[in-house]
């Protein structure tokens, strides 16, 4: 062991794992019966450290015993990589029911970072009991994309404990998406604006853009909120580039009527208080899964409605801008379970976001989801869905299968692309069930 430590002082880890490395020092040591060898020896090792751990946390003093074990544990996470790094000897392949017995940790091994290594190892509780949330250790999570997209996460993991965190939140989001998360980075400090300056007090910010001061922009086309405001850039996302202007554009949504197709006197657009008189004073929190600013959740405020807005950046700060309107976002992707519990909101508001792009079975995991946290009784409110219209009759069907009450239900021919796409609104009632 005290070899061992003098090597963690004197090389670097990166001449441990590398097998070039050993190789320079000695060419014949990882060839032959040599190879063998050393592999039997690591092993031994290993058994031994693992040994002496757990007859220290056996121990009736277990104070001074703490500092020794963190050492070991240490000791052997190095111990172990150079293990990881010798070559694989061709052994007969063992049925994996009599394999004996290993304490091991295979997310932990995939990767070489050592941070990563850190966070996917199981951490056993140090009383030896189980926790009051009834496990015998922390079970970290890291979701399955992490492992196809291992390069960017190791990117992502490379930084200095206790110092501050690289500005990689695109990274981070680009990880997201594609289904690695939760990111298991923790322990260094985010980064924030220079100048942070104070939000405006909650009647002035819902109607007001914020303070550019308060948003870091270095990612960003537009530079201040100004530039996104004006419609004639189309700098953020091109869904919603007209969300930033709050007067001209933001203000009359959903209060005052919109995108009315004169020659049927019919817009897909509701508006909240035809909503809210569905169910008279039982809509009281709830979700919207869309892409935009916030206004959405703003006026439901008007109406005594809490909502929490669930957003992603997409080429603009939708996430600081809604929280500098003084409502709550959720930095959310559609691959991602809700963090809401079973029959808990009573209404979930989309627009912009869930439409002809998305995948049929993919509508269905995300569906049944929202299913899930709307209670019996809830308002699935489905604002301007549009897709082409030879699938509207799939997309309809997705929603006909969850068997919901129909309070309102409209289809409507999309203007503006020469009759080829419709727009789809509805606002469904969740059943009791069984039903």
């Amino acid at each position: 062991m005290l070899s061992i430590a003098t090597l963690s002082k004197f090389y670097t880890l990166t001449s441990l794992i590398t097998p070039e490395a050993c190789i320079h020092v000695n060419p014949q040591f990882l060839k032959g019966s040599s190879e063998s060898n050393a592999k039997m020896t690591i092993e031994s090792v290993i058994l031994k450290i693992q040994e002496e751990m757990q007859s220290m946390k056996e121990s009736k003093f277990a104070s001074p015993a703490l500092k020794h074990i963190a050492f070991l544990e240490e000791i052997l996470d190095l111990v172990k990589l150079v293990q990881s790094s010798l070559p694989q000897m061709e052994t007969k392949e063992v049925h994996p029911l009599l394999r004996p017995y290993r304490h091991h940790n295979e997310p932990a091994n995939y990767f070489l970072v050592e941070e990563i290594r850190k966070y996917a190892k199981i951490r056993p509780n140090r009383l030896g009991k189980q926790n009051f949330m009834g496990a015998n250790g922390t079970f970290t999570s890291m979701g399955h994309g992490c492992f196809s997209m291992k390069k960017d996460l190791e990117e992502y993991m490379d930084y200095d404990v206790g110092d501050i965190c690289n500005d990689d939140w695109r990274l981070a989001q680009k990880l997201m998406v594609h289904g690695c998360d939760p990111l298991p980075r923790r322990r260094c400090f985010s980064r924030a604006p220079k100048l942070y300056y104070k939000p405006f007090p909650i009647n002035e910010s819902i109607w007001k853009l914020p303070d550019d001061r308060n948003v870091r922009w270095s990612q960003y086309i537009c530079k201040n909120f100004t530039c996104l405001a004006n419609n004639k850039t189309r700098k953020g996302f091109f869904k919603c580039s007209d969300c930033f202007n709050l007067v001209d554009h933001e203000m009359p949504r959903w209060i005052k009527q919109t995108n009315m197709q004169q020659n049927l006197k019919i817009t897909p657009d509701f508006l909240i208080s035809d909503v809210l008189n569905i169910k008279p004073g039982e809509i009281r929190i709830g979700l919207d899964f869309s892409v935009g600013t916030g206004t959405f959740a703003a006026r439901m405020r008007e109406f005594n409605v809490t909502i929490v807005t669930a957003t992603i950046n997409f080429g603009a700060p939708f996430s600081e801008m809604i929280a500098l309107r003084g409502l709550v976002p959720l930095y959310l992707t559609v691959n991602q379970r809700l963090p809401f519990f079973d029959n808990t909101l009573d209404v979930i508001h989309t627009t912009r976001f869930l439409d002809g792009w998305i995948d049929f079975i993919l509508l269905d995991f995300v569906l049944y989801d929202w299913d899930r946290v709307l209670r019996p009784g809830g308002l699935l409110w489905i604002d301007s869905f549009f897709c082409l219209k030879d699938d509207l009759d799939d997309y309809l069907e997705a929603f006909k299968m969850l068997r919901y009450k129909k309070h309102k239900w409209v289809t409507l021919p999309k203007l503006d692309k020469n009759n080829q796409e419709v727009f789809f609104s509805a606002v469904l009632e969740k059943p009791p069930r069984p039903f």
